[in-house]
Formats: C-alpha cells, sequence, structure tokens
C-alpha cells in the first residue's frame, strides 16, 4: 500500500502554455507534473520559460510539510491583475529538490493548456 500522502516528479510530454489578459505568461515542453495524494496534478514550470516581467512577489506565503515554504506572485498584463496566481518553492525539502527553480500557476486564475506533442 502506497503511503497516502506520497509525492511523484514526472517529465510532462506536452507542451504547457499559460495566458493571462491576452499575453503568454509561460511557454515550454519541459514542465514537471507534480502529483500529491488525492491533490490534482500541478505543472511546475521551469523560471527560465516563464515571462517574469508579468509576476510581481507577494507577501503571502505558505507552509506545505511535504514541499517546504511557498512564495507567491500576482501576474499582471495591463490593468488586469490575478492576484497570488503563481507560487514557487524556491527552497524545497529535499524530496522535491526538482521544483527548485520551477513556478507552477492556478488553473483557476489563469489559462492553463497542453498541447499534446507527437513523437
Amino acid at each position: 500500500m502506497s503511503h497516502p500522502h506520497a509525492i511523484t516528479i514526472e517529465q510532462n510530454p506536452n507542451r504547457v502554455k499559460v495566458s493571462f489578459g491576452g499575453a503568454v505568461i509561460a511557454d515550454t515542453t519541459r514542465a514537471l507534473v507534480l502529483k500529491e495524494g488525492p491533490l490534482p496534478p500541478a505543472n511546475y514550470i521551469p523560471r527560465s520559460d516563464v515571462q517574469m516581467s508579468y509576476l510581481q512577489r507577494t507577501d503571502h506565503s505558505t507552509h506545505c510539510p511535504f514541499k517546504g515554504d511557498a512564495s507567491y506572485f500576482s501576474v499582471r498584463v495591463g490593468n488586469q491583475v490575478a492576484d497570488n496566481a503563481v507560487w514557487a518553492y524556491e527552497t524545497p525539502i529535499d524530496a522535491v529538490a526538482q521544483i527548485k527553480d520551477c513556478l507552477s500557476f492556478y488553473v483557476e486564475k489563469l489559462d492553463v493548456s497542453e498541447e499534446i506533442r507527437s513523437e
């Protein structure tokens, strides 16, 4: 029987694109998919594939005993703002060190799409 809060991280074979307010915030073929217990899978996109100029760090933070402390960012495109729509574990726990230089995006606040890549 597996641990009820097991975390797995795998390479996402698809292209992942994040948009907001008509702007492309992130576009990558290098996303990682983090699966954590009963939670929906979350894509973590390398920071180098994110247009950081649209992100503004906020003072919001959360703690996960399985991943560490998360920092949050709001997305601003023109006059449109998605508050605390992006998070990052900048100093994650060793078990999830792969997500260190990655950002994840709330699908409820931003347009996150996946394009299946042909082999």
